[in-house]
């Protein structure tokens, strides 16, 4: 029997690695991809998947050659193989509408955020001092693994006060770790919920997008000269969907 070998791409991650140890596999900052099969397009049409909100992460997941914790990938270093991913399925040109008008834009030509790369270390630690309330935390950039807390614990609480979101908190809670020297969950989630001002979570999410490396995933739509962000919908992986 013929033997067949699947092609492969090694893409270059936001993160140069930099943000993961040094004995992670993720250090070097690049990651190994096959071509999209039949089998991934089965992935893509599974009913159970969709339901679930998974089917992406299923399909990455089956794509990735690298031996890796998909969990501890960093979420910009997710957006990289997403992109990857649809170009290497697809092709490059993403359709899209927007404001009722179609777009065109190439995916292969998409570059990384330009954030400030000074403050990046192997333990994915940063400092930070509220400038109103002036108490010093250290918070980390988020993996898939934490997004996939969050979003758990966010949707366990909606089932017990249904009207209520708690994404933004939830959030916080999870990115930050440690408060006054204390890294303990209690204190963290105590100040979170009691003593966190809203005006120093802003800044500190501000203070994160200059750091958190990812690709640059906006675009200027037809007759403006504002960026706006890339609506990822379904014909990122379904093109014929439209």
């Amino acid at each position: 029997m013929a033997e067949f070998k699947l092609p492969t791409e090694v893409i270059d991650l936001p993160s140069k690695g930099l943000l993961y140890s040094k004995d992670s596999p993720l250090s070097d900052g690049k990651i190994e991809i096959k071509y999209m099969t039949a089998r991934e397009e089965d992935i893509l049409s599974n009913i159970s998947y969709i339901q679930q909100g998974i089917v992406l992460d299923k399909l990455f997941e089956s794509l990735i050659v690298s031996k890796i914790n998909y969990d501890d990938l960093l979420i910009g270093d997710k957006n990289a193989v997403m992109i990857a991913a649809r170009v290497l399925g697809y092709g490059p040109d993403y359709k899209f509408q927007y404001n009722g008008k179609e777009n065109t834009i190439n995916l292969a030509e998409l570059e990384n955020v330009k954030v400030d790369e000074k403050s990046w270390n192997r333990e994915n630690k940063f400092n930070f001092t509220f400038p109103n309330s002036k108490t010093e935390i250290t918070f980390k950039l988020l993996t898939h693994g934490d997004e996939m807390k969050i979003n758990e614990e966010v949707d366990s609480l909606k089932k017990i006060r249904k009207d209520s979101d708690t994404t933004i908190s939830t959030r916080l809670k999870h990115q930050i770790t440690s408060v006054a020297g204390d890294s303990s969950q209690k204190a963290i989630r105590d100040f979170v919920d009691n003593y966190l001002l809203a005006r120093d979570a802003r800044a500190l999410r501000e203070h994160v997008k200059t750091i958190n490396p990812d690709l640059d995933l906006t675009f200027f739509p037809q007759g403006t000269s504002k960026r706006v962000s890339i609506p990822i919908g379904l014909t990122l992986f379904w093109p014929d969907s439209e």
